[in-house]
């Protein structure tokens, strides 16, 4: 977990190397940021899971760099390395396809940027080791650009063209370091035209007065604060909004001190029912789950599954989605709480299974209902995978915060 000193790595802009094996990805990473951070070696494999770096990307910011294995290596392990590699695709907010062979044979990288575009992922394309190449390197770029220009129907190209569009190829040698200038601006445009997500989403400007309940249980370890609390409440002293942090316990005392009521209070969901009893009338009221479901997710999607609660019945299979691995402890919020709400509200005793880290099911069908985690360790794009995985398999989904205010009865009096 980050210090309250570091960026989450679900805050930051996931960049994502790809290429064959050799062709320098790992170089330039190198190149890029001025150190060593990825293991270089003329090895073909060298890379064999994907490798992930919290770095400071100067002009951008914080950003996670991911450094995957070669699209094209072979063998039994070759195939898992790709695979591997081919799951980093829906995290990356930007994609970085690296060149370095013969122009004619791109089969694997046009498949791979194919992909890329399909997905919305922003790209950027690059022919490395121009230091070999030498006054060749422009026509093989132009020969690879021609290449990945005629887009056609399907997943993959053939002779058949259906769209044309000019590849602009970044020329750069991870070597001499020729080019890495460009590659890096490229990259910071890409990254400027990405919308930048907010957590409170218009709710509150400055000035305005909020109120964070923010009970310090078990799941808080001595001496941090949660992510969605930090991430909340940096982004409140953005805002210049006066905010006030207090224990459930002190509600009520905090509320008896002040001339006026917060605008806005954000609690955490366990004890939505207990600060919804006790708020001021006019002070609207939403959870750090809710607020991410929409930093993260789909709102409307994850408010339709949990109307599905509704629908359920004893022995109803229930997925608890978490997307960080965590130990978990006595009444953990999502393995225990929430399916004992569930089970309150269908009458019954229902089977819960838990999906922990990156390990979520490709078959979702055998599940009446999938509970996500706010994702505050994960970006936005992961979160999404799973649920589009979700819809094009017919199975609801929803949220910890949106679930738990709906089962609260309290769905349509929350802001959101």
């Amino acid at each position: 977990m980050a210090g309250l000193d570091q960026t989450p790595s679900g805050m930051r802009t996931h960049i994502g190397f790809f290429g064959r094996t050799n062709s320098g990805k790992s170089s330039i990473i190198n190149a890029l940021v001025g150190q060593e951070v990825s293991i270089v070696s003329d090895v073909a494999g060298t890379t064999t899971d994907p490798v992930y770096k919290a770095m400071e990307l100067s002009p951008i910011g914080p950003v996670l760099l991911i450094d995957t294995a070669g699209v094209d290596d072979e063998g039994e392990l070759g195939s898992i390395r790709v695979r591997k590699t081919e799951s980093v695709v829906g995290m990356c907010d930007l994609a970085v396809v690296i060149f370095s062979g013969e122009p004619d044979d791109t089969g694997y990288e046009r498949e791979l940027v194919s992909k890329l575009e399909d997905a919305g992922i922003p790209t950027v394309t690059v022919l490395n080791k121009i230091d070999i190449y030498g006054d060749m390197a422009p026509a093989i770029s132009a020969r690879i650009g021609d290449t990945l220009s005629s887009r056609v129907a399907g997943d993959s190209f053939n002779d058949t063209q259906v769209s044309h569009r000019p590849i602009d190829i970044a020329l750069v040698s991870a070597v001499t370091g020729e080019g890495i200038d460009e590659l890096r601006r490229r990259i910071t445009d890409c990254v400027s035209d990405i919308p930048e997500p907010t957590i409170l989403h218009g709710l509150v400007k400055p000035g305005d007065l909020v109120m964070l309940v923010m009970p310090q249980d078990k799941q808080a370890p001595k001496g941090r604060l949660i992510l969605p609390q930090v991430s909340t409440l940096r982004e409140l002293l953005d805002t210049h909004a006066c905010t006030m942090c207090v224990m459930p316990e002190q509600l009520e005392l905090s509320l008896g001190m002040l001339d006026k009521p917060p605008g806005l209070i954000i609690t955490d969901s366990q004890v939505f029912d207990y600060v919804y009893e006790r708020k001021p009338e006019e002070s609207k009221l939403t959870s750090f789950s809710v607020l991410y479901a929409g930093l993260k997710g789909d709102v409307d999607t994850y408010i339709a599954g949990a109307g599905a609660i509704s629908g359920l019945k004893p022995g109803a299979r229930i997925l608890i989605a978490e997307s960080c691995s965590h130990a978990p402890l006595e009444e953990d919020i999502g393995r225990v709480k929430i399916p004992k709400l569930i089970e309150k509200r269908v009458g019954g005793r229902i089977e819960v299974s838990v999906a922990a880290g990156k390990d979520f099911p490709d078959d979702l069908t055998g599940y009446d209902l999938i509970v996500q985690c706010g994702g505050c360790m994960v970006n936005r794009r992961q979160i999404m995978q799973r649920v589009r995985a979700a819809l094009d398999q017919g199975v609801p989904i929803t949220n910890y915060g949106i679930c738990i205010a709906y089962l609260k009865g309290i769905l349509d009096r929350i802001s959101i």
